[in-house]
């Protein structure tokens, strides 16, 4: 590969075809061999389950042990978890990985490795989707290697999906991001490529894919019961919700939501832990989309984030632990501050992955849960409070049901139900509570607090440095350095 050229951003397919060097080359540029290979059935398969990798935890992915360039594993739990108030670098501090305290404490440049790792995970994925949606768009290809057209329109689906997800990212982390839409086969097509979209465009493309998205993947919970992990069309219709949540469309969230509701394909498991436990994986009813971390696997599978829990990394601040109201079993769920366990990351209510670095614990995106709550909140902000506290409610009810870590009830009179209210101030107040003792640790936290508009006033309150530009992240440093400015800075930085 010609590395003399630098140019846009670190952003290439890194396919089952071949494998390229990540920071060199421009934004989205096919090696040779990707070029020259001749695609087959089985590899054009294989280029859509490549483009759900990135979402994964598995360790060095990109890269062995770049923790320079933040590409060790995906850093949604440091962008989302450790920037929030709910969760520090470690349980002792230390000056390890001292840029992921830099994140926590608002006091970092555009050239801090975190932005560079989620950029890159992101984009690569990107790369990833774009390659498998020419092959599954092309008719002379498909007819070529005689696919079924079912299994065209899904994987198409899944892909188009998987997309919309990466670019979902990269909006509501840096705003304004270069949209690529299909593989770039030259250096010239990647220079073209090296400037930034604006935010409504690229939003617009998101609900492109995600509706051509929803009209290819099967009526049904499961795209392929032989392999639940992929996206289906609940997965798509959640996101659909999503998007109008965090552009304030409620009525849209509201009809989105009961659409999905509509379908019957989840529902809120019995007991909370379900979601996260592994011995429950594919069985359990409220989990809409998420990774499937497998141990043993070649290419490796597993869930490498279970090995920094046994480094001493991923802990609740005391601010967090604070909020669990008393006899709340979501707290020891989530993380049990005696034997430093963040049980919800490790998939077990004991320390048995702990430390293992090819652990099968998935990594959750969306649940039902956290769905309902964003019904709740746009009926907060439509005037429906009855709806809404319901909504609040039935999560609660689940809570106070669900056994302990010790395998019993909690106490009679824990959780109970909110009152009825009409005052939209109060309810947001308990949904804001709500969101956070049920969504702990799941990368959701920091986000709440920048679509609320209260990050700010929350972080600050805590000591951290965080200031009105921060509800962006700096795009990385390294791309707009080797784009010669084509790509810009966000304001701040």
């Amino acid at each position: 590969m010609n590395t003399r050229y630098t140019a846009a951003a670190s952003i290439l397919i890194m396919s089952v075809f071949s494998c390229t060097d990540l920071h060199k080359d421009p934004i989205g540029l096919l090696t040779p061999e990707q070029i020259s290979t001749e695609p087959t059935l089985n590899s054009v398969k294989l280029s859509v389950s490549s483009s759900y990798q990135m979402l994964s935890s598995t360790l060095n992915l990109l890269g062995e042990w770049r923790w320079d360039l933040g590409t060790v594993f995906r850093d949604d739990f440091i962008l989302a978890d450790i920037a929030s108030d709910d969760v520090n670098k470690k349980w002792n501090p230390d000056g390890d990985q001292a840029w992921m305290d830099q994140v926590s404490s608002f006091n970092f440049t555009a050239s801090n490795q975190a932005f560079n790792g989620q950029w890159s995970y992101d984009y690569e994925g990107i790369s990833r989707a774009n390659r498998a949606i020419s092959y599954l768009t092309d008719a002379t290809l498909t007819a070529k290697i005689g696919i079924d057209p079912a299994l065209k329109d899904r994987l198409l689906g899944e892909t188009l999906f998987l997309r919309a997800f990466y670019y979902f990212d990269l909006v509501n982390n840096f705003g304004d991001v270069p949209l690529l839409l299909k593989p770039l086969e030259s250096f010239s097509d990647a220079y073209a490529a090296a400037k930034r979209e604006t935010k409504a465009n690229v939003y617009a493309q998101i609900s492109a894919d995600l509706a051509q998205a929803k009209l290819l993947l099967p009526s049904s919970k499961h795209s392929d019961a032989a392999e639940p992990w992929r996206a289906s069309k609940g997965a798509v219709i959640a996101m659909q919700a999503k998007v109008a949540l965090y552009n304030k469309k409620w009525t849209e969230v509201i009809s989105t939501v009961t659409e999905l509701e509509g379908t019957n394909y989840f529902a809120l498991n019995p007991n909370y832990f379900a979601s996260f436990a592994v011995a429950q994986e594919a069985t359990e009813s409220e989990v809409i989309f998420a990774y499937d971390h497998q141990s043993l696997q070649t290419p490796r599978k597993g869930n490498g984030l279970c090995a920094p829990l046994d480094w001493g990394f991923i802990a609740p601040t005391a601010n967090f632990l604070a909020e669990f109201e008393t006899d709340d079993p979501r707290l020891l769920l989530t993380v049990n501050v005696t034997d430093k366990a963040v049980y919800k990351l490790l998939g077990a209510t004991n320390k048995s992955y702990i430390g293992n670095d090819d652990a099968p614990s998935n990594k959750i995106y969306i649940r039902l849960a956290d769905v309902m709550l964003w019904k709740a909140e746009a009926y907060n902000e439509t005037g429906s409070f009855a709806q809404a506290i319901a909504i609040i409610n039935s999560i609660r009810q689940r809570a106070r049901t669900s056994l302990t870590v010790a395998g019993t009830l909690p106490p009679a009179g824990t959780l109970p139900d909110r009152g009825a209210s009409t005052d939209k101030a109060q309810i947001q107040t308990w949904l804001m509570h709500e969101r956070r003792v049920e969504l702990g640790f799941e990368s959701q936290r920091f986000n709440d607090l920048k679509r609320w508009g209260i990050a700010k006033q929350v972080l600050t309150a805590l000591g951290k440095n965080f200031q009105d530009f921060n509800y962006v992240y700096p795009i990385p440093q390294g791309e707009i350095d080797k784009s010669g400015g084509s790509i810009t800075q966000n304001t701040g930085y």
